[in-house]
């Protein structure tokens, strides 16, 4: 069987061999992707109503698109364009009728999302995919890697069929739609992909996972530290390596790893390959190409045309609503460590539609990004600005300095005397000195950002911490309906959100 893997392995090996897009070419790339967009939809009902025709004719077509288009967020695209297509209506914002809707997860919102996703995307998701695939070649794996079982956990792939179109999770539906040329290498298979019940399928992974050589896994971080746990369980183990010997790469996204790595490194009995990818609802934006760089690279070329909202407070108010007539960048006018909103325009009918992600730079020239939060998961009651990201390095650095594994958090700003303080939640399920680990919190949000530092002498008074069995944040999310794959606790809790999670506390309690 090894020759088998020989052949993939040289087969991609030849590929990578193939000229590169270089930066300068990025913009070149950009305007091509939205030239083909434009002409692809410029009969439909959105085209025809924003005279796609005419910004074809323009010289200069991003600069026409930008001026002619306005930008959406979700309830104004749905609104006024989507909802037509998911009752049936063809060339709405998409030539033909849209087959599939994925439902997000909904982090920021109560309600989850409807997102159009064509044939056209789902080719541009295979097309990311196999480039994926192929950059492992450059991590050293013996060439039998390229013949072993890729454990996928997503989404079921029965999905719910409304009259009109197929609607589920996102992983589901691309699952559905895998190419025939990796079927025997994809895992759990159709029967146990079908599963709807979250807990059932992770017992049937588990029966399975002995007679499988697994090589590869694929999934958001907390729900495959579970589906580990349960397996390391099951068999009386000490790592998922006494049942998979040969799992080398742990492919990830949707959340930021570094909060889990530490508790999710005890699972493993060696090192493996850690792959970061932004495959959003909306489409494949970026992925890591470089083990020496935790960045993801943009794909420029494949279907999905980007805009950059600079995220300060003359784009969004307090709320992370976005304002009237932002000022939009290209990718060439972007500058590496100045956070955006994401605007992306793809080939599933989406138009100048704002993602909710916020992105951050790290090399223009390689077009290299990182996510850094969400335009409404951020804190900034009083001018403190904590990111995401802030969060996520400051719990990363505390977790590996207390020797703890934390494995769910999430932050509240909330009234304190006159002032304001930061309540957190944090999950672990270690014995936890809970006056330290709020000390050194405290300090390490104060090194990484210095606008925290001065209002922790100011405005913010205080900082909360209360330390929950992880299993509090799972049980709660079963208690909204958002078990699996697709679904994250949120980092920051606002309004609604923080009052239903207070109350759930104290019924526990």
């Amino acid at each position: 069987m090894a020759i088998i893997g020989s052949v993939i392995k040289r087969s991609f090996e030849l590929r990578e061999k193939l000229p590169k897009i270089r930066k300068k070419d990025g913009y070149k790339q950009q305007a091509k992707v939205l030239k083909k967009l434009l002409a692809k939809a410029e009969f439909t009902a959105f085209g025809s109503h924003y005279n796609f025709s005419k910004i074809l004719g323009q010289a200069d077509v991003i600069s026409a698109f930008q001026k002619t288009v306005k930008t959406h967020d979700y309830n104004s695209m749905y609104e006024n364009w989507w909802y037509r297509a998911k009752e049936g209506e063809p060339n709405v914002c998409w030539p033909n009728k849209i087959k599939y809707f994925a439902l997000s997860s909904g982090t920021s919102e109560s309600s989850s999302k409807y997102i159009p996703v064509t044939t056209d995307m789902l080719k541009v998701i295979q097309k990311v995919s196999l480039r994926l695939m192929i950059s492992q070649v450059h991590c050293g794996l013996p060439k039998e890697h390229f013949e072993r079982g890729v454990l996928m956990v997503g989404g079921s792939t029965d999905l719910k069929y409304n009259g009109n179109c197929y609607e589920g999770d996102l992983s589901g539906i691309t699952t559905s739609n895998i190419p025939f040329y990796v079927q025997s290498f994809n895992k759990p298979g159709k029967k146990i992909s079908r599963e709807r019940n979250w807990e059932a399928k992770l017992e049937e992974i588990s029966k399975k996972a002995k007679d499988w050589d697994i090589g590869i896994v694929c999934g958001v971080p907390a729900w495959i530290q579970i589906l580990f746990e349960k397996i390391i369980a099951d068999y009386n183990v000490e790592t998922i390596h006494d049942v998979w010997p040969n799992l080398n790469v742990y492919i990830h996204g949707g959340v930021s790893f570094a909060p889990y790595k530490k508790g999710f490194e005890k699972l493993l009995s060696r090192s493996i390959v850690y792959l970061d990818t932004y495959l959003a609802s909306e489409g494949y934006i970026a992925f890591q190409t470089r083990q020496e760089s935790e960045s993801m690279k943009m794909m420029l070329d494949n279907g999905l045309f980007f805009e950059f909202i600079p995220f300060n407070e003359k784009n969004f108010d307090d709320d992370g609503n976005i304002l009237e007539n932002p000022e939009t960048l290209h990718i060439d006018q972007v500058k590496e460590g100045q956070e955006y909103a994401l605007l992306v325009t793809t080939c599933s009918g989406t138009w100048r539609y704002l993602i909710g992600d916020v992105i951050k730079f790290t090399s223009v020239e390689k077009n290299e990004i990182i996510i850094t939060g969400r335009t409404k998961h951020f804190l900034s009651l009083c001018g403190e600005h904590l990111s995401q990201d802030n969060m996520n390095r400051a719990v990363e650095l505390v977790s590996a300095e207390l020797n703890i594994d934390i494995k769910e958090f999430s932050v509240a700003g909330i009234n304190y005397d006159t002032m304001f303080a930061h309540h957190w939640f944090i999950g672990t399920d270690d014995t936890v000195d809970i006056k330290l680990l709020k000390k050194r919190l405290d300090e390490t949000l104060m090194d990484l950002n210095d606008d925290y530092k001065v209002e922790r002498i100011a405005a913010l008074k205080d900082v909360i911490v209360d330390v929950l069995p992880s299993s509090t944040f799972y049980n709660y999310m079963k208690t909204k309906g958002k078990v699996g794959s697709s679904f994250k606790f949120p980092r920051v809790l606002k309004k609604n959100q923080l009052l239903e999670w207070e109350s759930y506390l104290k019924i526990k309690k």
